[in-house]
């Protein structure tokens, strides 16, 4: 089984979580096959290592891990490294792949773009 990790910053407010959620609730209707959790760097649980823990447990045998950060800041270009670092070496048998910061993908840039230019 393949899984998804949305890794975010994280935020004690919870309603600052709910866009990661619906962006996970969104995955599972399009992909019931794949599965998918939210994981937060800092103020919110679960972690990243604690949310690839879950998935190894329900079956998955490969995961990428989205990075859910506009910018490509310390926690994307330093943090996140050494973290998916250690998943590997806990999760040696598992293939982990962690894909660029969605801030620096062509798809949400021209996205947001064209957000920018509605009119309402």
């Amino acid at each position: 089984m393949h899984a998804i990790i949305l890794f975010a910053h994280g935020s004690r407010d919870p309603l600052w979580h709910k866009p990661i959620q619906a962006v996970a609730e969104r995955i599972r209707q399009r992909e019931p096959s794949v599965a998918v959790a939210c994981a937060y760097l800092e103020l919110t649980q679960p972690d990243l290592p604690q949310a690839a823990q879950t998935l190894v447990a329900q079956g998955a045998q490969s995961l990428s891990i989205v990075p859910l950060f506009l910018g490509v800041g310390k926690h994307a270009r330093e943090d996140l490294p050494v973290l998916v670092q250690a998943l590997r070496q806990a999760h040696p048998n598992m293939a982990i792949h962690c894909q660029p910061a969605v801030g620096e993908q062509e798809t949400l840039i021209d996205l947001l773009a064209e957000i920018a230019l509605l009119h309402n």
